[in-house]
């Protein structure tokens, strides 16, 4: 009898030292993800005076060239960018097309910009190459780091006003809009994926 209470105790003795354990370290806390999935604060937005300036300067056309295209993707969009992507890109296809660029995001909260490569593939009736500069116009976007990821395409959207080409790219509700003007400037009727990354990646996904 005694040894049972004995053996009693022990195990009474082990559960409670588990059960203070498990209380003294808790939960353990998920990784903190590579950029910010959400973000309470929203970034300072950009006049449309603003980009017209930027983007005529960035790709070397009239301010009233641009302006138009500004102009209808505000409409598009009923909000204001909280950031830009200036830079130049690659092209071509025959039906199956890959696009290499390079550029710089720009936030007006952030005094430094921020070097982005994006790379995508599509498949659809555009046919040619090209050498393109562009320039993004960016919305939903509240931190530099959210915009490393993929951007599927929007079907349908492509366009060309005041002789530069449109289109858009959505996720997570970051919304991209692709201004490109260049020799030989595709833009197609395709559904494609882009990706933004921190490097040069060859492969397109």
């Amino acid at each position: 009898m005694h040894r049972r209470q004995l053996i009693l105790s022990g195990i009474a003795a082990t559960t409670a030292g588990s059960a203070l354990t498990a209380c003294a370290s808790g939960p353990r806390a998920p990784a903190d993800p590579n950029y910010p999935i959400s973000s309470d604060n929203t970034a300072p937005a950009y006049t449309s005076d603003e980009l017209i300036a930027a983007g005529s300067r960035e790709l070397g056309i009239a301010a009233e060239a641009i302006g138009g295209a500004i102009e209808r993707i505000f409409a598009d969009n009923g909000d204001r960018p909280t950031a830009y992507i200036a830079g130049e890109e690659a092209s071509g296809a025959i039906g199956v097309g890959l696009r290499y660029g390079v550029g710089a995001l720009h936030m007006k909260d952030f005094s430094a910009s921020k070097e982005v490569f994006w790379q995508g593939i599509s498949i659809g009736w555009d046919v040619g190459g090209n050498g393109s500069r562009v320039f993004t116009l960016v919305y939903g976007l509240n931190h530099p780091d959210m915009i490393y990821r993929r951007f599927p395409g929007v079907e349908g959207t492509a366009y060309f006003v005041g002789g530069v080409g449109v289109n858009y790219q959505q996720a997570d509700g970051i919304i991209l809009a692709p201004i490109r003007t260049g020799v030989g400037l595709r833009l197609g009727a395709n559904v494609g994926t882009m990706s933004y990354s921190r490097q040069r990646n060859y492969l397109p996904l």
